[in-house]
């Protein structure tokens, strides 16, 4: 089975890298020659092009399956919206009509709950941000591509916060015991890099995948109890929370407060977590002891 892996970076190269090892051919669409040579290293077969670019995207290769998580870069010049919404339009235009299921990594943010709900798969997505509006009409353009007449299978993941080796969530205000943003008594919902690989090589494999998945760790912690352990971890002093400035991203992350369950992640397409919280996620990111088991565990397959 081939796959395509449109945006190669933090997400896409560890996907990458487990199809690889099952010996299947894989590829990885990068940008730059520099992202192009690091994928490279991983045995990933590289493409360079650009999803805003559609001249780039013609020949693309004749892959059966697709996971789409492009990263949005600030520095790149262009918006969330394009990224998310116009290079996946560009993209669905230049697949091959050897493509059979597309997986796209959307995200939490869709869900705007406020007061600790419980929030899973039949929850209504009412997003209270720009970013999750912009992933909502995202996973609109997937779906009406999938009722056209090749009748492909979309995926949609929606993964709560990323982190892992590298990617700690405010880890530099943490050491230099700064005041952090935000309130410490309302949830944050995480999912290691590990285990978010693992979702999506679950849902590529799925023989009959649900259309959505929800992709968090099996605890919701309260803001204070991340905090308060990656300090301890780190040697930091214990963190201090300050309101966000108004009108700023960190307001806008501030309203939320929901509880995501990944029941169906779990059971239906039977990913077993390497990370299951923090208590064990955290060591791992922060390279203080090693991690878990790294096997998938999709019963689905």
């Amino acid at each position: 089975m081939s796959t395509l892996i449109i945006g190669c970076g933090y997400l896409g190269e560890r996907l990458g890298a487990r199809i690889q090892a099952r010996g299947e051919p894989v590829w990885g669409l990068v940008r730059s020659a520099p992202r192009a040579e690091a994928i490279a290293r991983l045995s990933i077969e590289p493409v360079i092009g650009d999803v805003l670019k559609p001249e780039t995207l013609r020949g693309l290769p004749r892959a059966e399956r697709v996971f789409y998580a492009v990263g949005f870069d600030r520095a790149a010049g262009s918006t969330l919206a394009q990224l998310a919404v116009e290079g996946l339009r560009n993209v669905l235009i230049a697949l091959p009509e050897t493509v059979h299921r597309l997986v796209l990594a959307s995200t939490t943010g869709v869900y705007g709950q406020t007061g600790g709900e419980w929030i899973d798969e039949s929850s209504p997505a009412e997003p209270a941000t720009e970013s999750g509006r912009v992933y909502l009409a995202a996973e609109q353009v997937a779906r009406d591509w999938a009722g056209g007449a090749r009748n492909p299978r979309v995926v949609v993941l929606r993964y709560a916060g990323l982190y892992g080796p590298g990617r700690v969530v405010r880890r530099a205000l943490i050491e230099r015991g700064q005041p952090i943003p935000g309130d410490p008594e309302k949830y944050l919902n995480l999912i290691a890099i590990d285990d978010a690989a693992l979702a999506a090589l679950a849902a590529l494999d799925a023989r009959d995948p649900e259309a959505l998945y929800l992709v968090a760790d099996d605890r919701p912690v309260m803001r204070g109890e991340y905090y308060s352990l990656a300090a301890a971890l780190l040697g930091a002093p214990l963190p201090r929370f300050v309101s966000p400035e108004p009108g700023s991203i960190d307001a806008g992350r501030d309203t939320a407060s929901k509880r995501i369950r990944n029941g169906l992640l779990t059971t239906q397409l039977g990913v077993r977590l390497c990370f299951p919280d923090i208590t064990t996620g955290l060591p791992h990111a922060l390279g203080i002891c090693p991690g878990g088991d790294q096997s998938a565990g999709a019963g689905s397959t």
